[in-house]
């Protein structure tokens, strides 16, 4: 009896669409918001949201033309073997499974954190053990079991955060608080914009950090069921969803919490933007209440890690650019052995953080924060090849289910602005009286890595940059 190799299809269009809308909100729209009105102004923070909104979307709209044509689990890796090189494919892939396999650390460490809100003297490696095992049940289940998990997680945040600009607006109306505070919180100081040109760029990271998991949509193509019809339908939505409720949270917080207040730079749960704008309304839990949202988005995000790097650990496998046995898929189309040897690495880079003081654990995280922006610059590459290659071996679009609009301006405008934010990561290490070589280390570190994996490939392989003409634009239909 053959063994099976391949994935299922059990993904329905609702579970590609709370996966992508429940990836990108998350600690980064709870808690990081905050700081960048405090950093910025919330003007500044919201032209850096806006602007990074839009290129988020072109992105969006490159991934969904490519996927709906071609939904594969190995999405953009296999997109950039294709149709620029090889090596490039090979680089995004273990790049993307890094980024992801050390994110699955970081949220173990973040939900046990969390946890001591509520248990103070309990023992971290305990939650962290239990959110793990949690993370990996889901997976290993089914796909359709990771899919409604992630279905349910993503909805309570959602359904917070329409609470929240609900209860918010109101607010700016003087209801709930009998006095309307105006554009007042806007105006103060030297305006909605503080700090200037390079206060936004700073904010750009932070924005891009927090749409960052609006890419799980092409990774989930490749077990969606129809995918020509699901995905550009989950696009859409999930797009405009996004936009609106960062652009309006961040205006909300900004109208009613000054940017000068010293509660807008913390990470502390108690003074997050959204607790302290609940508890201004008379809801006396909304601590407890913030802190448990803020918890189903880290198990969220950690399920979706997990999820992620297993397929594209079990792509590279499949397209022998990994251990063969990795590729295995069990009787319920799980790549049972890429779950755990993703999990293994989660696990023993999440023990890091307990030797010497921590110092491992965080370069493994610095070393990850670029993998996010490196990968949407590959969508934008493969997408620009794409199309230029399928016009030239004489296909017309109206063969493509979806076509991304305002090309070629959108994959232009997305490689542009995703290298300023990742050249600009950590300009102020360049501003001083001498350059801060340590800072340029630890905020660089990804961009080596993945070079030398990209380069060593190439030269170890002899592989080249792919001619338009001879790009494999042409797909087997899946079934």
């Amino acid at each position: 009896m053959q063994e099976q190799q391949e994935l299922k299809r059990g993904l329905k269009s609702r579970h590609l669409t709370m996966i992508s809308l429940g990836g990108a909100i998350g600690t980064g729209l709870f808690l990081a918001s905050g700081g960048a009105i405090h950093t910025a102004g919330p003007g500044g923070a919201l032209l850096a949201y806006a602007i990074i909104g839009v290129m988020v979307y072109f992105l969006m709209t490159s991934l969904a033309e490519l996927a709906a044509y071609m939904p594969e689990a190995g999405s953009f890796s296999t997109y950039a073997s294709r149709f620029v090189d090889p090596s490039f494919g090979f680089a995004l892939g273990w790049n993307y499974w890094y980024n992801w396999a050390i994110t699955i650390a970081a949220e173990l460490s973040a939900g046990a954190l969390i946890m001591k809100f509520w248990f103070p003297n309990s023992s971290s490696i305990l939650w962290s053990a239990l959110f793990l095992l949690i993370m990996f049940g889901l997976n290993y289940l089914s796909v359709k079991g990771f899919g409604e998990s992630e279905f349910w997680f993503s909805l309570i945040k959602v359904v917070t955060v329409i609470i929240f600009l609900v209860i918010g607006i109101m607010m700016i109306f003087g209801i709930f608080n009998n006095e309307a505070p105006g554009f007042k919180n806007f105006t103060l100081g030297d305006g909605p914009i503080h700090g200037g040109f390079f206060t936004v760029l700073g904010i750009f990271m932070a924005a891009g950090f927090s749409f960052q998991g609006t890419e799980l949509l092409g990774v989930a193509a490749g077990e969606s069921e129809d995918p020509e019809k699901t995905v550009p339908r989950a696009v859409k939505q999930v797009f405009w969803r996004i936009l609106l409720f960062y652009i309006l949270a961040i205006f909300v917080i900004g109208m009613l919490i000054p940017y000068t207040a010293d509660s807008l730079a913390s990470d502390d749960v108690r003074v997050s933007p959204f607790t302290l704008i609940f508890e201004r309304a008379g809801l006396a839990f909304a601590a407890s209440a913030i802190n448990a949202v803020i918890l189903t988005a880290v198990l969220s995000a950690g399920n979706s890690g997990m999820y992620a790097s297993t397929r594209m650990l079990w792509n590279l496998a499949k397209d022998g650019k990994a251990p063969r046995f990795l590729a295995k898929v069990n009787k319920r189309g799980v790549p049972v052995n890429a779950l755990i040897a993703t999990a293994l690495v989660g696990t023993l880079a999440f023990g890091a953080s307990f030797f010497g003081d921590g110092a491992v654990y965080t370069w493994l995280l610095n070393a990850s924060g670029m993998s996010g922006f490196i990968a949407w610059l590959g969508i934008a590459i493969s997408h620009y090849r794409f199309r230029r290659a399928f016009v030239a071996q004489g296909h017309d679009l109206s063969e493509l289910p979806y076509h991304a609009k305002l090309f070629p301006f959108g994959p232009i405008f997305a490689f542009i602005l995703c290298a300023v934010v990742i050249l600009g990561q950590n300009y102020s290490a360049f501003m001083g009286d001498s350059i801060d070589w340590y800072g340029v280390l630890v905020s660089y570190i990804g961009l080596p890595l993945f070079l030398i994996v990209w380069l060593g490939y190439k030269w170890t392989k002899k592989s080249k940059l792919i001619p338009l003409k001879e790009c494999q634009v042409t797909v087997k239909k899946y079934e």
